[in-house]
């Protein structure tokens, strides 16, 4: 039989051996890029958090924000008659552009030192507030302290006299008042 097997393959047959099992990889392929004829396709590396972030922005502010361009001039080297009124008016929508952004920059900038300022204006007003909040509850305190203390020495001076009274009865001499 084993010369059946060699003079088959000899002859050109092909013979179908099982493939040793392999481990499957952690991450999934990627997909096959269509009409690429690289050995290596190009992974870019895994964008960090905040460069993800920031790659979000820029995507929303290219897709949502039209880019307009209007009145370009041409490629020749002369320019005509009219170009120069062109350039003036662009040139004004740019200045006016400008100008409207540095008033909102600064009106932004006013409103924070503003919010800034009242935060702390409205701190030190709690701090004052409570420090003499517990200026007036000191007093108070004193005063009850004080007051307990005058009642306490008054029922001691009545219960001494009350005591003086009861102990001259009990001695047996009769008190007239």
């Amino acid at each position: 039989m084993s010369s059946d097997k060699s003079k088959s393959l000899a002859e050109g047959d092909l013979q179908v051996i099982p493939a040793p099992e392999r481990p499957k990889p952690a991450l999934p392929p990627l997909p096959p890029a269509v009409g690429s004829k690289a050995l290596v396709e190009y992974a870019p590396p895994a964008p960090m958090e905040e460069e993800e972030d920031l790659e979000v922005k820029l995507r929303r502010i290219i897709d949502h924000v039209p880019v307009r361009v209007s009145n370009t001039s041409g490629s020749s080297a002369g320019s005509g008659s009219g170009d120069f009124h062109q350039y003036r008016q662009m040139r004004r929508k740019e200045q006016d552009r400008l100008v409207r952004m540095e008033v909102d920059y600064q009106r932004r900038k006013e409103l924070t030192e503003f919010n800034m300022r009242r935060e702390e204006r409205i701190k030190a007003a709690e701090e004052r507030t409570t420090k003499k909040r517990l200026k007036r509850q000191k007093k108070k305190q004193r005063k009850k302290e004080k007051k307990m203390k005058v009642n306490a020495s008054g029922e001691e001076q009545q219960k001494e006299e009350s005591s003086d009274d009861d102990g001259a009865s009990e001695n047996g001499e009769d008190v007239v008042k």
